[in-house]
C-alpha cells in the first residue's frame, strides 16, 4: 500500500465514521421535548411520529453507507478496478470509447446496487409514515429517464472531459473548465424547460386570488414576474416544497400542489417571497459562481495528479488511462470535497436566513412565514431538535426552530 492509497482510505474512513457519529448524536437528540414555540401546533404523538420517521431514515442511511464502503474497500483490494480495465481494453475501441464504457459500467453497478435501498426508502418507510405515492411502474420509469437523461447529456460532457484530457497537453485542464462552465451554465437554462417536464408536469397556478397576490408582491418588490408553476409533487409524495431554478425566459418558481393544498394564501405568499428573496439577493449567480471556480481548482489538481504513476499503483492498475484517473482523483479529492461541502452547507444556510428576513420584511407579515415554516414541519414530520454536528455536516437549510427565531428577530410579528 502506497501513500495515496493511504491517504484516501484515512480520509473515507473519517468521512465515515464522522457521519456515523453525527447519525448516531442526531438519534439521541431526538430525546429532547418539543420545542416550546412547537407546543400549541403539534401534539405528542405527532412528535413521536416525527421522531420515528427520523429513526427510519437514519437506519436507511447507515446501512447504505456502511454497504457501499465495505463494497467499495472489497472491490478495490480484490483488484476490481483493474479486472474491469482489461476488459474493457480488450474490446479495442479507443481511448474515448473505452473510457465511457468503463466509468459507465461502474455508475450503472453503483445505480442497481442502490435499488434495493431506495425501494426500501419508498416503499416501506415512507409508505408507513403515509408520504408514499409513488407506483411501482412510476419509480421504475423516473429511474430508466433518469439513466437515459444520464446517458444523453452526461455522456458526451465526459467524452468531451475525456478528449481534453486525452489530447489537451498542458492546458487541457483549462479548456475542460470552460467546457464544464458553458455546459453548467447551458443546464441552468434548459432543465426547467426541457429535462423537469420529464419528469413531473408543470401547470400555471390557477387560484385567482392567489395569483393576484403573488402578482401585486412581484411588482412591489421589482421582481419580473412569469408566472408561478404548480408541480404534481403529489403524484410521487404526500410532502410539500417550493423552489426557484432557472435563469432568464426559463426561470420559474414552482410550488408541489401538495403545498397549494395544504397552506393558506398568507403562507403561500410567503413562501413565494422566500424564493423571490432568493433571486433579489443573487444567490443562484453566486453559487454558480463558486461552482465554477471550484470546479477550476478541481481540473488544475486533476492535471496534475492524473498521469502520476502512483495514483494508478494506488489501485493496482497496470496500465495508466485517463478515464481510470478521473475516478481514482475523485477518491483522494474526497477530504478537500468534504470540507468543500461542508462550506457550501453553511453558506446555503445564511442564504436561507437572508431568503427568510426578505420574505419577512418585504410581505411585512413574519408572522406568516413563521406559520409556513411550523406547517411544512409538521406536514413533513422534520426533525425538530437536530444535532449540530448532523446539521453542520449535513443540512442545506437551518433547522426550522433556528429559522423561526431569526424572522422574530427581524421585525415583530404581526397577528
Amino acid at each position: 500500500m502506497n501513500l495515496i492509497a493511504l491517504i484516501i482510505i484515512i480520509a473515507l474512513a473519517t468521512e465515515y465514521l464522522l457521519q456515523s457519529i453525527a447519525a448516531v448524536l442526531n438519534l439521541r437528540a431526538l430525546r429532547k421535548p418539543v420545542p416550546e414555540e412547537f407546543r400549541g401546533s403539534l401534539d405528542e404523538s405527532e412528535a413521536e411520529k416525527s421522531r420515528a420517521y427520523t429513526r427510519a431514515n437514519t437506519r436507511v442511511s447507515i446501512a447504505s453507507s456502511a454497504f457501499f464502503f465495505v463494497l467499495l474497500l472489497l472491490f478495490w483490494f480484490a483488484g476490481g478496478f483493474n479486472l474491469l480495465d482489461q476488459w474493457v481494453r480488450s474490446l479495442g475501441w479507443g481511448e474515448i470509447l473505452t473510457g465511457l464504457i468503463y466509468i459507465g459500467i461502474l455508475m450503472l453497478a453503483r445505480m442497481v446496487l442502490a435499488l434495493p435501498f431506495s425501494i426500501w426508502s419508498t416503499f416501506v418507510v415512507e409508505e408507513k409514515f403515509g408520504f408514499n405515492r409513488t407506483t411501482p411502474t412510476t419509480f421504475l420509469a423516473d429511474r430508466l429517464k433518469g439513466l437515459l437523461v444520464t446517458i444523453a447529456i452526461g455522456g458526451p460532457l465526459l467524452a468531451a472531459i475525456l478528449a481534453f484530457f486525452t489530447w489537451g497537453g498542458d492546458l487541457a485542464w483549462l479548456w475542460a473548465w470552460i467546457g464544464v462552465t458553458l455546459f453548467m451554465l447551458a443546464v441552468q437554462f434548459i432543465a426547467p424547460a426541457w429535462i423537469m417536464p420529464l419528469f413531473n408536469e408543470f401547470k400555471p397556478l390557477e387560484d385567482e386570488s392567489l395569483r393576484k397576490k403573488i402578482h401585486d408582491y412581484a411588482e412591489s418588490v421589482g421582481f419580473p414576474f412569469q408566472g408561478v408553476w404548480v408541480m404534481d409533487g403529489s403524484r410521487r409524495s404526500g410532502k410539500s416544497n417550493a423552489f426557484f431554478t432557472g435563469f432568464g425566459k426559463n426561470k420559474r418558481i414552482a410550488l408541489f400542489d401538495t403545498l397549494v393544498e395544504q397552506h393558506e394564501e398568507r403562507e403561500l405568499l410567503a413562501i413565494v417571497a422566500h424564493e423571490v428573496g432568493h433571486y433579489k439577493l443573487r444567490h443562484i449567480p453566486k453559487n454558480s459562481i463558486l461552482s465554477i471556480l471550484q470546479t477550476g481548482v478541481l481540473f488544475a489538481l486533476l492535471q496534475f495528479f492524473l498521469l502520476e504513476p502512483a495514483l494508478y499503483n494506488a489501485f493496482f492498475m497496470e496500465e495508466i488511462s485517463i478515464y481510470a484517473g478521473l475516478l481514482f482523483f475523485g477518491l483522494l479529492y474526497s477530504p478537500v470535497e468534504l470540507i468543500l461541502s461542508v462550506g457550501m452547507q453553511a453558506l446555503s444556510r445564511k442564504y436561507e436566513f437572508e431568503a427568510d428576513a426578505f420574505a419577512a420584511s418585504t410581505t411585512e407579515d413574519p408572522e406568516g412565514m413563521v406559520q409556513a415554516l411550523k406547517k411544512l414541519s409538521k406536514d413533513n414530520l422534520s426533525n425538530l431538535n437536530p444535532h449540530p454536528l448532523h446539521v453542520f455536516l449535513n443540512y442545506s437549510h437551518p433547522p426550522v426552530l433556528e429559522r423561526i427565531e431569526a424572522i422574530r428577530a427581524v421585525a415583530p410579528a404581526r397577528g
